[in-house]
């Protein structure tokens, strides 16, 4: 076809068409790439794009982390580092019948030294939960909300409920690192039974009083 011999009504109707095959290619893209990003990370997608309040600037942001992540050199944990993490973990437990506020801030170093010993960088709260987001999505909430917790103990605003639900948290993505290949799915918690009592490890303990 010579685009000379059409006439200037073909010429527009041919555009138009162009333009609709282009679209409808973009908006095939975009929409794979969305349900790729938000089959991903998950609970993380809704987060960027709520926070973000726009879905491409928030799907972009999710793209460089995962870029971010790529060039780091992660390893598995050995199986000393599993042992000697496990001894570390059990002892932050026990700490808690005595002392819920102090268990609850070695519980949050003791993640950061996994996550460093498993090759994340050491950079503050926000960058270390983006860049956990990327392989272990699902208990990234669960790492936020014990922090934020472990903020509000640190200006004395968290209750010992509060403190039992850091520590429920931070097992999660513990076992997540620890016990876990970065695919595995996320161990189901069971949920506190009472307000004086802690379960860990399919056991009730009992939070001392004064």
């Amino acid at each position: 076809m010579n685009l000379q011999d059409l006439t200037p009504v073909q010429i527009i109707i041919l555009a138009v068409v162009v333009l609709l095959i282009i679209g409808a290619i973009v908006f095939f893209l975009q929409k794979k790439r969305t349900e790729k990003l938000r089959q991903h990370f998950g609970p993380e997608y809704d987060r960027a794009v709520a926070e973000g309040g726009d879905r491409r600037r928030a799907e972009a942001k999710l793209e460089e982390r995962a870029d971010r992540v790529k060039k780091f050199n992660l390893r598995p944990l050995s199986a000393e580092d599993q042992a000697r993490y496990t001894e570390q973990w059990n002892r932050v437990q026990a700490h808690f019948v005595d002392a819920p506020a102090g268990a609850v801030a070695e519980a949050d170093q003791l993640l950061g030294d996994i996550m460093a010993t498993r090759g994340y960088p050491v950079g503050d709260f926000e960058q270390r939960a983006a860049d956990i987001s990327v392989d272990h999505p699902v208990v990234t909430q669960n790492y936020r909300s014990a922090h934020e917790i472990a903020l509000r103990q640190s200006k004395g605003q968290a209750s010992t409920e509060d403190l039992r639900r850091a520590m429920i948290h931070y097992r999660a993505l513990f076992e997540e690192l620890v016990s876990h290949n970065k695919d595995a799915a996320v161990v189901e918690r069971k949920p506190v039974i009472a307000a004086n009592h802690a379960d860990y490890n399919g056991e009730t303990v009992r939070v001392r009083r004064g």
